[in-house]
């Protein structure tokens, strides 16, 4: 299964995408989470690795002539990918965990992330993944990767709704616009909630929007605390 983790930014999607991860690991997955947010940096020591992995988007050269040079000899350019497939210079992997990222702006003047989104369509969609493996896709804040068809390669997106209001409305779209493109599991996780009265009034609220929600994280002190080391404490 191939899930894209989407919400509003600030909402909490690396942490929740760091929990799933752990969480499926220990159930017994191999798992991969593609990194596929071109501005935050940090999800790799979040996962407890020291360094990220080296962009996919190296192996094409960087943004300029993706498209040629993604039909050049690499990984990517084969019509099957598995993670066995990806080096150990574009794949870290510890403890049945893997990170892949797509790529980075470094630079200021460099241009849109387009590119990115196109190269994260085209390796999801041809990622093949065993029974026994799970890719976790942390997605770029909003919606503008649905713009550019990133979902169209995953099998169900989660979002990550917190309190405001807006972060309800950013969800409604999300959820829209994967149900749109045909994506059949499409369900809501509620973050950083203050108190089970909150939790109830989101759901409601969720629920008359037609969103599903599968569960609800409450507000940790601890967590917040870690997030300033860009980590998060070690679930017992």
């Amino acid at each position: 299964m191939k899930i894209a983790v989407c919400g509003k930014g600030g909402s909490g999607k690396s942490t929740v995408v760091t929990l799933l991860a752990n969480q499926a690991r220990a159930g017994g997955y191999r798992v991969l989470v593609v990194y596929s947010d071109e501005s935050n940096s940090g999800l790799f020591r979040m996962l407890g690795f020291d360094h990220p992995p080296v962009p996919l988007m190296e192996l094409v050269g960087g943004k300029k002539s993706l498209k040629q040079r993604m039909a050049q000899p690499s990984v990517l350019a084969e019509n099957r990918i598995l993670l066995e497939d990806i080096s150990p210079q574009h794949l870290v992997e510890k403890d049945g965990l893997r990170l892949v990222s797509i790529g980075k702006i470094l630079q200021s003047l460099e241009g849109c992330a387009c590119p990115m989104g196109v190269l994260s369509r085209e390796f999801l969609k041809k990622l093949v993944l065993k029974a026994d493996e799970l890719a976790i896709v942390d997605m770029e804040a909003g919606v503008e990767h649905f713009g550019r068809g990133v979902e169209t390669s995953v099998d169900s997106v989660l979002i990550v709704v917190e309190p405001p209001l807006e972060s309800v409305e950013v969800a409604q779209k999300i959820h829209d616009l994967a149900s749109g493109i045909g994506v059949k599991n499409v369900w809501a996780i509620i973050n950083k909630v203050p108190s089970e009265e909150t939790a109830t009034k989101l759901q409601a609220e969720l629920k008359k929007r037609h969103i599903d929600v599968v569960g609800h994280i409450h507000f940790d002190a601890d967590v917040f605390s870690s997030s300033l080391e860009g980590k998060i404490p070690e679930m017992g």
